[in-house]
């Protein structure tokens, strides 16, 4: 009998123990890291079963710096490897860690969009590293294409830009004629391997992350004009650290972000004309930077609360926790300061849960009606208002798909 209780009290102890840990695992979000790697990128998403994903790797040199960086981000996500790491392009800002990141930890899977597309030493050499690190690691090298996906368990990673080529058909939900085209100057030509950018949006549950390297300005506007193919996000990995040839107004204010994270350096990056962009990009609610850029003015940079890096002492990261409802959570690892970002109102974009048959438009009224419902407290009765304009109305075969 003594044994019994004694079973009874072992196993009522573990519940109480292990149920609070159960839930907490159930209920954690996506992890992301804006590692500062001083006006490179380094990107670690983990999912809440432990994947990881890690967007380039930084500079090479610098004593490791960079790859300790990322080495220290992830023991802060709990995770011991690189489940996929997906190279942008082959800039040594963004390919040049990998050699000494691969010294340090495990990579599984590689992803990348091609060989190298620009005739110049540094990515010559940045692409013979990124081949020696594959080789070295034994391990699964993707080449995708636009519309491919990258196999990350818990997550939907969508392929949007590679190898200078786009997704030809918009998003779900997407496809909106995009009124900023009309005022967007033509862009310049650009032969380098930024335009090559391999380019994600990341989705999990009703959050939505988009990284497009350092895609410039031409490629942008041919993706994003005369219709924005990709819709509406919540965070936004503001492309090329800030820099002017890219962020255009076609791309920025369509995507129409909830928060901007700039990768920028102290003195690489954060232009004042990128900066003013994305800062007045319609519905933003916060612009975070990895650093304060020393070369623009105060009027150019964020408030300190949302800079992770102020002065000498730098590596400092921006952290973000997103839940599968849209919600999410922006944290500064320098003072811990961090903002709650609510679950989203319906986006007016995403018509795609309005009750009427898959291929078929929407009447006005009835976007217009889901648009209000985005600006204003959803309720049940704009829904069934909706529902009732789409079964009134002659439904018209979209041109969209």
């Amino acid at each position: 009998m003594r044994s019994r209780y004694l079973f009874l009290f072992s196993l009522c102890f573990l519940l109480l123990i292990g149920l609070p840990l159960l839930a907490q695992n159930s209920n954690s979000g996506l992890q992301i890291y804006a590692i500062d790697v001083e006006g490179g990128q380094a990107t670690l998403l983990v999912t809440p079963n432990g994947q990881s994903m890690l967007v380039d790797t930084g500079w090479p040199g610098f004593e490791n710096r960079d790859a300790d960086r990322i080495v220290a981000a992830m023991k802060l996500a709990g995770v011991q490897q690189i489940d996929y790491l997906l190279i942008t392009h082959y800039h040594r800002d963004h390919v040049g860690g990998i050699a000494q990141l691969a010294d340090k930890v495990k990579i599984v899977n590689f992803i990348d969009h091609g060989p190298n597309l620009e005739d110049a030493d540094q990515t010559r050499d940045g692409y013979k590293a990124y081949e020696a690190a594959v080789a070295k690691e034994n391990g699964k090298r993707l080449t995708v294409k636009p519309g491919d996906k990258v196999p990350v368990p818990g997550l939907d990673v969508q392929v949007l830009t590679a190898a200078r080529e786009h997704i030809a058909n918009p998003l779900p939900g997407a496809g909106q004629p995009n009124a900023f085209c009309a005022s967007e100057p033509a862009p310049p030509d650009d032969v380098t391997e930024n335009p090559a950018s391999l380019g994600v949006l990341v989705s999990f549950g009703k959050f939505r992350f988009l990284d497009l390297g350092d895609l410039t300005k031409q490629k942008e506007v041919e993706l994003m004009c005369p219709n924005n193919r990709i819709g509406k996000v919540d965070v936004f990995l503001v492309s090329h650290h800030g820099l002017f040839q890219s962020n255009s107004k076609s791309l920025v204010h369509a995507i129409h972000p909830r928060v901007a994270i700039m990768n920028n350096g102290p003195k690489k990056g954060g232009s004042p004309e990128a900066w003013q962009i994305v800062h007045d990009s319609p519905g933003l609610e916060d612009l975070w930077q990895l650093h304060y850029a020393i070369d623009s003015d105060k009027s150019h940079n964020s408030t300190n609360n949302v800079i992770a890096n102020l002065n000498d002492v730098d590596g400092n990261y921006i952290k973000v926790v997103a839940k599968q409802d849209g919600s999410f959570v922006v944290s500064n690892s320098r003072n811990n300061f961090q903002k709650t970002y609510a679950e989203p109102k319906r986006n007016p974009a995403d018509f795609g849960r309005l009750p009427a048959p898959a291929g078929f438009d929407y009447p006005k009224a009835a976007i217009d009606t889901i648009t209000g419902q985005y600006e204003k407290p959803a309720d049940s009765r704009g829904i069934e208002q909706a529902a009732s304009m789409v079964a009134a109305s002659p439904l018209r075969p979209t041109s969209l798909n």
